[in-house]
């Protein structure tokens, strides 16, 4: 028996279980904390506590679940890899990582999982050694740094309460500064980990990883626990961090949507939704509704793994070509890959009654209830339009298109390994969407909306189709290679230049500098009065003094003629 169905049994019995004891939970509405106390330090204790409520259960019940179909999954992905037990361990290294993060209402044990989840995506990110990977996992790794830095000065600050366990302060501390100043700081390790701007860069950088692990970081653990995490610490933020935050999710929403659209790889197109719908669940998070949030957190986390998995089916059955400018028509080769493809899309532009439209729907509808500006509406409205506008391009050029690649290929679905995987998944994405809202929200929202309102969401999706398949079907025209169009569309397709500030921006001064101190010091003033220049200037010295120690006759009579002249000079 293989590693990877032992560890996906493992995995898929644990998720099993987690799930009825979160649905215990949930009908008795129970929580429970265990304590474990490691050291007291002065008056502070470093405990280790545990929380199993319904929430932190059930996503951990997700996070197995998908974690145990991916490593199915890889079997035939990753057949042939030398290392292939070294891949699956680092994934459950992984999966435990978001393990401890789910389950720790103390920054501490956070931290651990937190870091363990940056530690683990590098060396995934550069599983495939080459440049390209080394750049990528070093971008994500530095990124991710800036958010545990603010999470390492959150620790430090909550020495003032004498315990690292934030879910005791948060209600009755809702007004002190130094809890507002942890909250911000924890706000700003979310950003980094979810990938708000400006922090966005490393997300499609990350798609260097093999597929399971874009599958496994995107839906259910990497990207998700800055949302989980400001899920947790929801009851604490005031306002004026709220609007900060919730300015920044929109347009990270409408950043990656836009970008979409101007990119032809397939998993970076992928990639960006993702990041679209982050921003979305954050958006919605600092309105007031965490638990539109985390459902949308679990339907999205279903559809986005399936999502990956299928785009990872369609890439190994195209030797690894990931352009969709080479694919098209692939309906008639992989006709059940690209049913689950669709269904996925679907659900992501929100289609009724399929897992996305529960949650996505309902979060737009709140939005549209409460009392906002119109830049809020407009940003919510258009991404919106634009998830469905990429979803339609991106199914328009790899099922329907013409087919672009090599008459050699292999694309088939004769093995059987990657399909069983996938089809664990599909029946969660149709119908998890409604068996969740039942079991969330007992007694469901009220939503009263005017006529006009209440049709945008449809309005804006049909919008959305058919400009995506205007993009799909579009030939650059002789107008369009002006230099403006150029422009502009790398830098929309570019996440307005958000991966050239955060790898030029950040180290081409310090690299332009460090060039002129070399040119102007090291091998300029440093190298006439430094180490080399002084090294000559004392062995000549040393060498003259030898000579005069020596005791000559010849240079003792020159040395008593150059005093003689000296004393006759000066008298």
């Amino acid at each position: 028996m293989s590693i990877c169905k032992i560890y996906s049994g493992m995995l898929g019995v644990f998720s099993l279980l987690s799930f009825m004891f979160s649905l215990k939970f949930m009908l008795l509405d129970y929580s429970v904390i265990i304590e474990y106390n490691l050291i007291n330090l002065n008056s502070s204790l470093i405990i280790m506590t545990i929380l199993l409520d319904w929430m932190s259960l059930l996503f951990m019940s997700f996070v197995l679940f998908i974690s145990s179909m991916v490593i199915f999954y890889s079997e035939e992905y990753m057949a042939g890899d030398l290392y292939m037990v070294r891949f699956i361990l680092l994934v459950v290294m992984f999966v435990l990582s978001m393990m401890l993060m789910i389950i720790s209402p103390n920054l501490i044990s956070i931290l651990l999982g937190w870091d363990g989840l940056g530690l683990v995506s590098y060396c995934l990110v550069i599983y495939y050694q080459n440049v390209k990977s080394y750049n990528a996992g070093m971008l994500t790794a530095l990124s991710n740094r800036i958010g545990d830095v603010a999470l390492l000065m959150a620790i430090a600050w909550m020495l003032n309460f004498g315990s690292w366990s934030f879910i005791y302060y948060l209600d009755f501390l809702k007004m002190d500064k130094i809890m507002e100043l942890i909250s911000f700081l924890v706000i700003l390790a979310a950003m980094t980990k979810s990938a708000q701007i400006p922090f966005s860069s490393w997300l499609p950088a990350a798609m260097a990883a093999p597929t399971p692990v874009s599958s496994l970081v995107h839906s259910s653990t990497l990207v998700t626990a800055g949302v989980y995490l400001m899920i947790r610490f929801n009851f604490v933020l005031n306002e004026s961090m709220k609007m900060m935050f919730l300015l920044i999710a929109s347009l990270t929403m409408f950043m990656s949507g836009m970008g979409a659209n101007f990119e032809f790889d397939l998993k970076k197109i992928i990639a960006l939704s993702t990041l679209s719908q982050l921003g979305l669940m954050m958006s919605i998070l600092v309105l007031g509704s965490y638990e539109l949030a985390f459902f949308h957190l679990l339907t999205h986390a279903l559809f986005k793994a399936l999502l990956f998995m299928c785009a990872g089916a369609i890439i190994h059955s195209m030797n690894n070509c990931q352009d969709i400018r080479y694919m098209g028509n692939l309906i008639n080769q992989m006709p059940v890959v690209c049913s689950f493809f669709n269904i996925c899309n679907f659900s992501l532009c929100g289609l009724p009654f399929l897992s996305g439209f529960y949650s996505k729907d309902l979060i737009v509808e709140v939005m549209s209830m409460s009392i906002l500006n119109l830049l809020i509406y407009s940003l919510f409205y258009i991404s919106i339009g634009l998830t469905v506008c990429y979803s339609f391009r991106l199914s328009y050029y790899s099922l329907i298109g013409q087919f672009n690649f090599i008459s050699l290929n292999c694309l088939g679905e004769e093995k059987s390994f990657m399909l069983k995987g996938m089809s664990g998944l599909i029946f969660l994405v149709v119908f998890s969407g409604s068996m969740l809202s039942w079991m969330i929200f007992p007694s469901p929202y009220f939503i009263c909306l005017p006529m006009l309102l209440k049709f945008m969401t449809l309005f804006m999706i049909i919008f959305g189709m058919y400009i995506g398949y205007e993009l799909a079907k579009f030939k650059i025209s002789y107008n369009f290679k002006s230099l403006e169009f150029l422009t502009l569309s790398s830098f929309l397709g570019q996440m307005w230049n958000m991966p050239m500030i955060s790898t030029l921006g950040v180290n081409f001064y310090p690299l332009f500098l460090g060039e002129i101190y070399l040119k102007k010091f090291d091998q300029g003033w440093l190298e006439y009065y430094g180490g080399q220049n002084i090294n000559l200037k004392l062995k000549f010295l040393s060498k003259f003094f030898q000579i005069l120690s020596i005791n000559h006759l010849k240079i003792y009579f020159l040395l008593t003629v150059i005093w003689l002249i000296y004393i006759i000079v000066l008298f």
